[in-house]
């Protein structure tokens, strides 16, 4: 009888023993996703869609960027206002004055626009370089992508290469294939001059990749204002 209670309080003290091991296990993974979820959500809240000067050297040579006409204070960083969800769209939806009067954000259905300038407020001739980099896509979202850059009224749209043709789709130029996905420099920048950029960002339905597969994805991309570039060759 002596022999069966201690081995019966064995049995309980073992029991008891497994299951702090596994209530510990889950705290430690619930604590996990939580630190997680925290993570995620300061990298999304910045938005989708940002435009920042490199350093503060190109601000202090004069180059500033703002997106109000009418009060050209330098700031360091803009933002877009983001949207929860994107349909797929044609280009032919996007509204014609896109790029009439507009100031910061003013997105629409199904796409994000944003409108913003460039002045150079310093005393000499500057070159600057604007690009683009993809900082995070999930399930592919970027195939079906579109960015059009507006520049004093002229109208460039960016996409993927077509996947099995290997060249531009129709109407576009293509993304570099590394970060930045877009590298353009303007020249001859003189002082007084101001370029006003308009950026719409959409997912093109009539792309062969717009596929049932990348819904629920995402992309983030930031758009960088440099006045030198040496170390980088545009391909």
């Amino acid at each position: 009888m002596k022999n069966e209670v201690i081995v019966t309080a064995d049995k309980i003290r073992k029991k008891k023993r497994k299951e702090r091991i596994v209530k510990i296990a889950l705290l430690t993974l619930l604590l996990l996703l939580i630190a997680l979820y925290i993570i995620l959500r300061i990298i999304y809240s910045e938005g989708k869609f940002t435009i920042t000067l490199d350093s503060n050297e190109t601000l202090k040579s004069g180059i500033a960027i703002f997106d109000d006409p009418e009060d050209p204070t330098a700031r360091r960083k803009l933002e877009a206002s983001k949207i929860e969800f994107l349909d797929n769209i044609s280009v032919k939806w996007l509204p014609e004055n896109i790029d009439d009067e507009y100031k910061g954000s003013h997105n629409g259905p199904n796409y994000i626009a944003y409108t913003f300038y460039i002045e150079n407020q310093g005393k000499e001739i500057q070159n600057y370089w604007y690009e683009v980099e993809q900082l995070d896509v999930i399930k592919n979202v970027d195939d079906a992508v579109r960015f059009m850059v507006i520049l004093n009224g002229e109208k460039t749209i960016y996409a993927k290469k077509n996947e099995l043709s290997g060249e531009p789709e129709e109407g576009t130029e293509m993304f570099r294939d590394e970060n930045p996905i877009i590298l353009e420099q303007r020249k001859d920048f003189r002082p007084g001059d101001r370029d006003r950029f308009t950026i719409v960002i959409w997912l093109e339905g009539d792309d062969p990749e717009c596929v049932d597969a990348i819904i629920g994805g995402e992309i983030k991309l930031e758009m960088k204002i440099t006045e030198e570039h040496i170390n980088k060759i545009i391909k």
